[in-house]
C-alpha cells in the first residue's frame, strides 16, 4: 500500500448571520437593528473607566493601561481588549457580569470582530491613548 504525503486542509466556513432574503426595505432594516443574539453573537462592550476585579485594578500587560477597554462576549468568555491591541481571556468576568454592565444598549453591527476592533480604535493605532 503506497502511502501519500500529501493532505488537503480546508479552513472552516466564517459563521455568517443569515439577513432576509426579501427585497423589503422595512425587512432588512428590522433584522439589522435587532440585538446580537443566538450561540455564535459577539457583542462588545466599550468601558472607558478601570475595571476592578475582586479588588485588584486591571491593567494591561503589554502598555500598563489602566482603563478605557473593549469587552467582548462570546458563549460564556469574557475578553478584555486594549486600545495597544493586547487582548486576553478575563475567566473573572462572567457573561451575567457583562449582561449587567450593559446599561443601555446601542447596538451597532458590524461584519465580524476585526472590522469591529477597527472601527472602535482597538486595534493598535491609538495605543497609550486614553480618548475620553
Amino acid at each position: 500500500m503506497t502511502r501519500t504525503t500529501e493532505y488537503t486542509t480546508t479552513a472552516p466556513a466564517p459563521i455568517t448571520t443569515p439577513g432576509p432574503v426579501s427585497s423589503d426595505l422595512l425587512l432588512q432594516v428590522e433584522c439589522e437593528t435587532q440585538t446580537p443574539s443566538g450561540p455564535e453573537a459577539v457583542r462588545g462592550l466599550h468601558h472607558p473607566a478601570e475595571l476592578a476585579l475582586r479588588g485588584m485594578p486591571v491593567t494591561c500587560s503589554a502598555c500598563r493601561a489602566r482603563r478605557d477597554w473593549l469587552l467582548l462576549n462570546h458563549r460564556r468568555n469574557v475578553w478584555v481588549r486594549c486600545r495597544c491591541g493586547n487582548e486576553w481571556l478575563e475567566p473573572e468576568i462572567t457573561r451575567k457580569d457583562f449582561d449587567a454592565m450593559i446599561a443601555n444598549p446601542t447596538w451597532t453591527h458590524h461584519a465580524d470582530t476585526d472590522t469591529a476592533r477597527v472601527a472602535l480604535g482597538f486595534d493598535g493605532t491609538f495605543a497609550g491613548i486614553y480618548l475620553d
